[in-house]
């Protein structure tokens, strides 16, 4: 018997300590919170890749203890939200990566596979550092 898909937003948080095990610990959790609540694989495949590059952009650039993941599990969708402690100090942008670059292309995976995202200050001053959220929605099933 299929799970049935939640019909209002859950919200699902979790701390990690900042190491490379993070993006791991991240995209797993992600997927078995769109398991639970009955969404498609294709949606939990899409959501692993864009999870494991924003949270490795958080272990990589950032000097945070901890790395916060928000997953709001939508009816139609998902919202993944990354914060840490950095920051913004410019505007995070899919840079214009040279074809032979090995690094730097995980902003444009996630501008190319996300149906919106962006990056904006924590929203609560005692929390300091920077949110990078997307979202990720799919037509509902027949």
């Amino acid at each position: 018997m299929d799970a049935q898909p939640n019909r209002t937003s859950q919200t699902y948080r979790l701390t990690t300590p900042n190491t490379p095990l993070s993006p791991k610990i991240c995209r797993d959790t992600v997927a078995l919170l769109l398991a639970a609540n009955g969404h498609r694989p294709d949606l939990a495949d899409t959501v692993r890749t864009l999870v494991s590059e924003i949270v490795t952009n958080a272990v990589t650039h950032t000097g945070s203890p901890t790395i916060d993941l928000e997953t709001v599990v939508l009816r139609d969708g998902v919202r993944v939200v990354v914060h840490d402690d950095r920051a913004v100090t410019e505007p995070l942008a899919a840079l214009d990566v040279s074809r032979d670059s090995e690094r730097g292309r995980g902003l444009l995976l996630v501008q190319a596979l996300a149906d919106a995202w962006g990056v904006a200050s924590a929203a609560r001053a005692q929390e300091g550092g920077k949110n990078v959220w997307f979202e990720l929605r799919h037509p509902p099933d027949h």
